[in-house]
């Protein structure tokens, strides 16, 4: 290592701290304290915080070293085809053809500053990381409480948090009253996670599992603590995950590497022709610098310029398709790479469910009920499973949605026909409930009975009481509701239909057994009870309970998913559910929604912890279900679907997908529910949150590639075929002789085939599409058929232009275009000194020009003839056809355009024997499909 080298290394080693995160969740409170040279009620000293703000640095996310735009213009010049397309704008340059070499220039810094516009993902990733920071703390310094701003905040100090607070750092907990933390955009977990400072554990748990520790940039949504800060900046949680951002290089699409293998192919086809006709051509004592001018023709010839901008183009209208089934693709490439999505890694919370907590069964009265209807939206019905009326148990409902409604603190309200709730997600739950199944309004009932004491929940107890003197039946009333197992033990009593009567141990079995049986298909589940008192001094508020019920609820499935899931399987798609939330959970929401097949693997992320990366690779195959993971383990199982040859998309909407999302083939990020981080990250963002809009946008993505197919296949064809023309002539009548010239190859690859192109573009969904199976990202888009049908086209071209050239040079043998004088003279063979005549090259170029347009209507299907789709039925071919022929017969009568384009104006007899020409290649591409696809039926029928 050299000195720079350790140097560095232990400027880094001096940031870390005392102890990690992981350290500190294990460690008593002392040991904490002791380690990180700081006091449990002075905190630091201001001495000490300013070593430590020198020693740590600030509180914040380290900023990743940009690119400037120079650099990431250079970058986009190392592509093989234009490096070709450089030199041969170079020598037409130092040859004098300034307007070859300026239009071909032209195209190389579009094409270089559109790729530089896609660039710089993962800089904004890390600029949303830090607006979620916590502008201020409250810190303790010196015995005295401070405001200090977040950034200021150092390994030690310790750190006061209340209800409300977004927490600044990475905090090992000392003292709690009640304290709840939202850490669902971290971990995954759906409800506000309780947090408790003695909480110890002997082995080192994952993040959603530390009980005593609370994560930089979460929220306190309940209760009050005090903590120590034991990680800063990039060595909290979040700053983690930043890095990882940062880390993570993105990758090319499989259609990138198709198009970059297809240059590379295409350039060195042109090198390897360009050598052997100047080679010939020296040998045969031809003009260094004609041949020259062939060499630029050739590699103009080869590299299909329009390419670039039409696959652009088309996938820009394809996301701009998708944007209208509300999926907003951010990276242009991704439109194609969704086509060959074989797996869909989709977090729970959110995506697969609502995130909207909802009760879905109660037991009271000895019976269970069904509540329908989803979210907090006060519409569905309460319904008994036995089949009997609900009135003969109304009374004791009503005193179960009473409790429900008196003992919570979350608010519904309507707000743009949208049901909004603020508070706890299990409270507003409690309250959609109660409004679908009490007989008196939710909002009458708490202005009737103000509460006037109550017992707060917290982790020890957990439970929670208040007290009322409103009720007639009841002067003095408390109402408790908590965890059944802590309820039922304070309970001698049950409200029934014949009154209150004592609990017997019978019941209580019978209760339990009912709360295990709701556990088990993953329902949380609370308990109900209330007590009456002789004054209002509410003394034993929570002992010699009458038990009132249960409610078990969930964050249920989105009702369109099932469909969406279905859908995917029939297309070959499988999908994966990647979860903070607890193993059960996530099994039971999998099951409802037919997402696991029957002897598939459910992982929890210590099991991942455990597994090497082969093991992992192998278990991947065969794992729906993957609950209690980190962010680390989400990047994990997706490295791991890719090692093993998958196009994995990852679904996500919180901070702690973000990895993930970037590391995946296609990131998906929620809309509506997604952080900022995630959206950043993400390559689409559902702006409805729907899983099925995946579904839309991978069948649009499959015919995106379709049409590209269809694209490279009708552009391709030309540049071989030209390629084919050029050295065949070269070949047979010497190297004099180009038929094409480089500004007419211009115009035809940028101009006259690139709106036809664009129009197969636009070519509709073929049927069955979602009924195949992914394509292997080892696809090559220029497969056995494609390369078959290339090679019949290129040969029927090269004939159709071959034969027009020679028919130029019969109908027009003494006219010739040399530094703008006519020179006579023909042969047939040629002669030293001779040139193709300017008739010549317009008969070869017009009947290019036209063959290429008749041939479009051919290349509109793979596999089906155009008279079977309608020879007219895309009407975008049509127009861009009809604008094509426009242009060309500009070129031909417009005289400013003739010399540049080396054309003549062509007479009624040249058209005549151009017209019975341009048909070839058309008849050639209609045989082809017909035979190729008659032998594929044949075989497949053997």
């Amino acid at each position: 290592m050299n000195k720079q080298t350790t140097e560095i290394a232990t400027q880094e080693d001096s940031k870390e701290s005392f102890l990690t995160l992981e350290e500190a969740s294990v460690s008593n409170k002392e040991d904490v304290i002791s380690k990180l040279e700081t006091d449990s009620t002075e905190g630091l000293s201001p001495d000490a915080a300013a070593k430590a703000l020198d020693k740590y640095g600030p509180n914040e996310l380290a900023e990743e070293k940009k690119e400037s735009f120079f650099v990431k213009l250079l970058n986009q010049f190392k592509d093989f085809m234009i490096i070709i397309l450089i030199i041969a704008a170079v020598i037409s340059g130092a040859m004098g053809e300034m307007l070859d070499a300026t239009v071909i220039l032209a195209i190389v810094i579009i094409n270089a500053l559109l790729g530089v516009y896609q660039e710089g993902k993962a800089e904004r990733a890390v600029e949303a990381l830090q607006k979620m920071a916590a502008p201020e703390a409250h810190v303790i310094r010196d015995g005295k409480l401070q405001v200090i701003a977040a950034a200021d905040i150092v390994p030690g100090d310790l750190v006061q948090l209340e209800a409300g607070n977004i927490v600044p750092a990475d905090i090992r907990l000392l003292q709690s009253q009640n304290l709840q933390a939202d850490e669902s955009a971290l971990t995954g977990e759906s409800m506000p996670v309780d947090k408790d400072a003695d909480f110890i554990s002997d082995d080192v748990l994952g993040i959603g599992d530390r009980q005593n520790v609370v994560y930089s940039s979460t929220a306190i949504t309940y209760g009050r603590g005090v903590g120590v800060v034991v990680s800063t900046g990039q060595k909290t949680e979040i700053g983690r995950i930043a890095s990882s951002l940062t880390n993570i290089t993105q990758e090319q699409t499989p259609l990138q590497q198709n198009l970059n293998r297809l240059g590379k192919i295409l350039g060195i086809l042109a090198l390897i022709v360009v050598g052997v006709i100047f080679g010939v051509g020296l040998l045969q004592g031809g003009d260094p610098l004609q041949l020259f001018m062939t060499a630029v023709a050739l590699a103009v010839a080869a590299i299909p310029e329009g390419l670039p901008a039409v696959v652009t183009i088309v996938l820009s209208l394809g996301m701009n398709r998708m944007a209208k089934e509300n999926a907003i693709v951010k990276r242009l490439l991704a439109v194609e790479t969704l086509g060959s999505v074989d797996t869909i890694c989709s977090d729970k919370t959110g995506t697969l469910t609502q995130n909207e907590m909802t009760v879905t069964k109660l037991y009271a009265d000895n019976r269970v009920f069904d509540v329908s209807g989803t979210g907090y939206a006060p519409e569905g019905e309460i319904s008994s499973t036995d089949g009997n009326d609900v009135a003969s148990s109304q009374e004791i409902l009503d005193r179960l949605f009473e409790i429900g409604i008196l003992n919570n603190d979350a608010i519904l309200r309507s707000e743009n026909s949208e049901i909004q709730m603020i508070g706890d997600p299990t409270e507003g739950a409690m309250l959609a409930a109660a409004a679908k199944g009490c007989s008196k309004e939710v909002a009458h009932v708490r202005e009737e009975h103000p509460r006037v004491d109550e017992k707060p929940f917290d982790s020890g107890r957990k439970m929670m009481s208040v007290a009322f003197t409103s009720f007639s039946d009841a002067p003095f009333i408390s109402l408790t509701k908590g965890a059944p197992d802590r309820i039922l033990e304070r309970c001698n009593q049950e409200l029934t239909a014949q009154g209150v009567i004592d609990l017997t141990e019978a019941r209580r079995q019978e209760i339990t057994e009912m709360n295990d049986s709701f556990a088990r298909s993953a329902l949380r589940v609370l308990a109900f009870a209330y007590r009456h008192h002789d004054t209002d001094a509410f003394e034993g508020m929570e002992e010699d309970l009458i038990f009132v019920g249960l409610m078990g609820m969930i964050d249920p499935a989105r009702p369109e998913v099932k469909e969406s899931i279905r859908i995917c399987h029939d297309a070959g798609i499988r999908v994966v559910m990647i979860t903070g939330d607890h193993k059960e959970t996530a099994v039971a929401i999998a099951n409802d929604l037919n997402l696991r097949k029957k002897d598939d693997n459910v992982l929890s992320g210590s099991d991942l912890d455990k597994m090497t990366p082969e093991e992992l690779q192998e278990a991947s195959e065969h794992t729906s279900v993957y609950a209690r993971v980190s962010p680390e383990n989400k990047v994990q199982i997706v490295d791991a679907l890719k090692s093993k040859g998958h196009i994995s998309s990852m679904t996500g909407d919180g901070v702690n997908d973000a990895p993930a999302l970037k590391r995946a083939d296609i990131g998906v990020a929620m809309g509506i529910t997604g952080t900022e981080v995630a959206k950043t990250a993400a390559d689409m963002i559902l702006t409805d949150d729907n899983f099925s809009t995946i579904v839309r946008a991978v069948e649009e993505g499959r015919v995106i590639y379709s049409n590209i197919r269809k694209v490279v296949s009708f552009l391709l064809s030309c540049n071989v075929g030209e390629i084919l023309v050029i050295f065949i002539t070269n070949m047979i009548l010497g190297p004099e002789y180009t038929p094409l010239m480089p500004i007419q190859l211009l115009w035809l690859n940028l101009v006259t085939d690139s709106f036809p192109a664009l129009a197969l573009g636009q070519e509709r969904a073929e049927e069955g599409i979602m009924k195949l199976p992914p394509r292997s990202p080892d696809a090559k888009i220029l497969d056995k058929e494609m390369r078959a049908s290339i090679a019949v086209q290129a040969l029927a071209i090269m004939v159709t232009v071959f034969a027009a050239f020679n028919l130029g040079r019969i109908f027009y043998p003494d006219v010739y275009l040399v530094s703008n004088a006519k020179v006579s003279g023909f042969s047939f063979m040629p002669l030293a000194g001779t040139q193709p005549s300017v008739g010549a090259h317009t008969y070869a170029f017009i009947c290019l020009v036209l063959a290429e347009l008749i041939r479009a209507f051919s290349s509109r299907s793979e596999r089906h003839s155009v008279f079977s789709l309608g020879v007219f039925s895309n009407s975008t071919l049509n127009k861009a056809i009809l604008l094509s022929v426009v242009l060309t017969l500009a070129v031909v009568y417009l005289p400013f355009m003739n010399e540049p384009f080396y054309t003549i104006p062509l007479k009624l007899r040249d058209w005549g024997m151009i017209l019975s020409l341009v048909l070839i290649p058309f008849a050639a591409g209609e045989i082809f499909k017909m035979i190729y696809h008659r032998r594929e039926r044949i075989t497949k029928t053997i």
